[in-house]
């Protein structure tokens, strides 16, 4: 398979974790650190230093097509916005050939909040419209290395996120969710090792900006969440007629160092590149500043809060970019390229003729924030109580059947 553009790591691509070069203004992306010196994210730099592609509208076009169905929000509205091989998928897909989808959690917190859920949602929507198998890492062993957490508290939150995630509605025929602790078998070990011994401490470095004060799991880390990118982690899955499965990875794209590293090695095990679909960041309530903050639950609003919970935070937090009196909102209207709640509306409200109807008359004058404002948390509420619907049908014995380590009786159709 031909390289892609910006893959041969550390050696090409010094900056690697998305730093701009000396003189211009500092973004750091990375799977540890987002922030960026003027505040808002510069994605297009992002691409261009990391060396993935733009998703394109031909290439959404493309999918509907092949899919036969209408693009997920996510995709025709941008927040999923680029890419690794995609079209690579897509020309195996048309040639009858099967993939898997990966994705993964690392379980920090109690809850999650709307930005977590974000690739989840979305990797349901491609589970339903490709009919495909999907393995989910919890990457409990990870928290212990850059949280500070006890084992027992990382592999208990691993359990309560599992929860969170099954009640996307993921199909239990085709998904199997694993936490590293548990699952921490043979064959994906070997391909752990086998990942390890292709990648330099040099590259390592160069990749995650790591230096020798970092405790040394952070250094070994990166091969367990490559690994199952790889089929044969998965034998009770995929038997010898699978081991050379394509892969395809939804995620935001401060995870995309992981798999930059993983398609450089990937040749060499004789396996195929595996192909990523990326996301921007989901903004925080006070604005477009990078990822929300797990410290500041006023920042993000979670799957746990309750309707009086949203409509404050909406109300109080949410950064408006409409005017500061009704007379000059009138006058003036909004500047919607900074409005919070637009920013939501764009990614939760499904419908088109809506979402644009409020652009114009928000943007115009003819609408104040207010009213905005009390449409979005109509909208999170929904989201929210549909999902604290699902979760609470969630029992431990559902949790047990997703985690075993058992064949998926219906991988594919």
């Amino acid at each position: 398979m031909a390289s892609t553009t910006g893959e041969t790591l550390a050696a090409a691509e010094p900056i690697a974790d998305g730093r701009t070069e000396e003189g211009e203004e500092e973004q750091v992306v990375n799977p540890w650190e987002v922030s960026a010196k003027g505040g808002k994210i510069d994605y297009d730099k992002l691409v261009d230093r990391f060396g993935c592609q733009r998703l394109d509208e031909s290439l959404i076009q493309r999918f509907e097509r092949i899919t036969g169905r209408r693009a997920h929000v996510f995709l025709r509205r941008g927040l999923f916005f680029a890419h690794r091989d995609l079209s690579d998928i897509l020309d195996a897909y048309e040639r009858g050939e099967k993939f898997y989808l990966y994705t993964g959690r690392g379980p920090s917190s109690e809850s999650l909040h709307l930005g977590h859920l974000v690739p989840f949602m979305f990797t349901k929507y491609l589970q339903d419209v490709f009919k495909v198998p999907l393995v989910i890492q919890l990457t409990d062993d990870e928290k212990c290395m850059w949280k500070g957490l006890s084992v027992e508290e990382s592999e208990r939150l691993a359990r309560e996120n599992a929860k969170d995630i099954i009640a996307c509605g993921f199909d239990i025929e085709r998904t199997f969710i694993f936490a590293d602790f548990s699952y921490m078998s043979p064959p994906i070990y070997k391909n752990i090792v086998r990942i390890a011994n292709c990648v330099t401490g040099n590259k390592i470095v160069g990749i995650f900006g790591l230096t020798l004060e970092d405790y040394g799991g952070k250094f070994f880390f990166p091969y367990i969440q490559a690994a199952p990118s790889f089929p044969s982690s998965f034998p009770h899955i995929f038997s010898d007629k699978y081991s050379k499965l394509r892969c395809l990875i939804p995620c935001a794209i401060d995870q995309d160092p992981y798999f930059r590293m993983t398609r450089d090695v990937a040749p060499r095990l004789s396996y195929h590149k595996p192909a990523l679909i990326e996301s921007k960041f989901f903004p925080a309530l006070q604005g477009e500043s990078g990822k929300m903050s797990a410290s500041d639950p006023n920042s993000a609003i979670y799957v746990t809060d309750s309707l009086k919970d949203i409509k404050n935070k909406v109300n109080r937090y949410a950064f408006s970019g409409g005017q500061d009196t009704i007379e000059k909102q009138r006058k003036f209207g909004a500047n919607l390229e900074v409005d919070v709640p637009v920013k939501y509306l764009n990614f939760f409200l499904d419908d088109d003729a809506e979402l644009l109807s409020i652009k114009e008359k928000y943007g115009s004058g003819a609408m104040l924030t207010g009213e905005v404002k009390a449409r979005l948390i109509e909208v999170l509420s929904e989201i929210v109580e549909r999902h604290q619907r699902a979760r609470a049908a969630v029992t431990e014995e559902m949790v047990d059947a997703f985690m075993a380590v058992r064949p998926l009786p219906r991988m594919f159709g």
